[in-house]
């Protein structure tokens, strides 16, 4: 490890001045910029159409961000699982919505510890065995557990298939004197089709219809339930249909998006392009804030570059993306040309780019930004990543806790 500069070895950082200079690379970045765009432009959004935002922290499982979110207006954190959940609390977040099933006694007595040291907290059902299961630990801990119930669809992943099944459960739910039926969970990103967008469209207003039905019934224990869906490709349709009239002034809509904080080069670029095809209104929407900077180290044959990245370090369900590259220990202002580079494959610790018959001034050193699609798996291979302003001097290091 280098003594001065800021070094990054996928868990140790030392504050210094620019990535350009002094840091071991790979490294994955963030851009300051984009990074307090895409905050302020959701919270924006969900605001507009009369829900709260819970975003979707197991994208970056990192409280620094999280922070920055609820600092943004956030209404809370949603999570996975329960080790996610001790995670997050462990780091000063107290309204945690765990958008999955509390399966198993050690996953419950996660979640009691938390409940009792002042959590609030909310976890979904789909079955009655799991609520007897939940019921009993908490009855026995003393404690109050609020459930969703989890409206799912058929083919889908889980979630009560019909309508029948939602009301059956709820009336299991209000026996158990443990626990707290607060409201309905659905998500979107199962529904299919070959038109996917009027699938979503009807699974929305049939999870608004079943919790209009359950609250005229009297089964929510709580005043304005909870109804939340959304990731963080339709949430547009999902917003839309949380915005009609039968949820207003009685229900909290909640949405959950988790990789709009720093969007990205592929799956969510798509997506974004789609949403704002369907809402020309919103102006700009959301800009990748997430790039992995790596360094050409061997240059092996014409035409082949081949750079210090690896599946280790970057997301790969859809190959890189070649952005700018750099001289080591050059200036942010000078880019040098990366015009036809494409990367063609990846290994565990080597990317390999073909670069056009044309490319001059390539040097063995040369710093290169790769834009990744799904940042969830790009975050999920760091301990930390650098919080980097336009010039690319490193501001803040952030931890990750997976």
């Amino acid at each position: 490890m280098r003594s001065h500069g800021l070094v990054v070895d996928k868990g140790v950082v030392e504050v210094g001045p620019n990535l350009l200079s002094g840091v071991s690379l790979p490294a994955a970045v963030v851009h300051e910029g984009p990074l307090a765009h895409n905050l302020e432009w959701m919270q924006r959004f969900a605001e507009a159409h009369g829900a709260n935002l819970a975003p979707h922290g197991k994208t970056t499982m990192t409280p620094a961000l999280f922070h920055r979110q609820i600092q943004a207006g956030a209404w809370g954190i949603t999570l996975a699982t329960a080790p996610q959940c001790r995670a997050a609390f462990a780091n000063g977040i107290t309204r945690i919505v765990m958008a999955n099933q509390l399966v198993g006694q050690a996953n419950m007595a996660i979640i009691a510890s938390l409940i009792e040291q002042g959590a609030t907290f909310y976890c979904v059902v789909d079955s009655h065995e799991n609520v007897r299961q939940l019921g009993r630990f908490f009855a026995d801990r003393g404690l109050t557990l609020s459930v969703l119930i989890e409206v799912g669809v058929a083919g889908g992943r889980c979630g009560c298939r019909n309508q029948q099944q939602v009301l059956s459960l709820a009336e299991t739910i209000a026996d158990e004197p443990a626990l707290s039926l607060v409201g309905l969970e659905g998500y979107e990103g199962v529904v299919h089709g070959d038109n996917p967008e009027s699938g979503i469209r009807t699974y929305a207003n049939y999870l608004v219809d079943i919790a209009v039905e359950l609250e005229a019934a009297g089964r929510f224990a709580e005043e304005n339930p909870i109804v939340t869906a959304s990731g963080s490709a339709w949430y547009d349709v999902i917003a839309e249909s949380f915005q009609g009239a039968p949820l207003q002034g009685k229900f909290t809509p909640v949405l959950r998006p988790g990789c709009y904080i720093v969007h990205d080069h592929g799956l969510y670029r798509e997506a974004q392009s789609a949403v704002l095809a369907r809402r020309p209104d919103l102006q700009q929407g959301l800009v990748p804030a997430l790039e992995v900077f790596a360094q050409v180290q061997s240059l092996p044959e014409p035409g082949l570059a081949i750079v210090a990245l690896g599946k280790r370090d970057i997301g790969h369900d859809q190959l890189p993306i070649v952005l700018r590259r750099y001289r080591e220990a050059g200036t942010p202002a000078q880019p040098l040309s990366v015009a036809g580079w494409e990367v063609t494959k990846i290994m565990d610790q080597h990317t390999f780019v073909r670069l056009p018959d044309d490319a001059q001034y390539v040097e063995i050193g040369d710093i290169v930004a790769f834009g990744a699609s799904h940042p969830c798996l790009t975050f999920d291979k760091w301990r930390q990543l650098l919080l980097v302003d336009d010039a690319l001097n490193v501001k803040e290091h952030m931890a990750t806790c997976f």
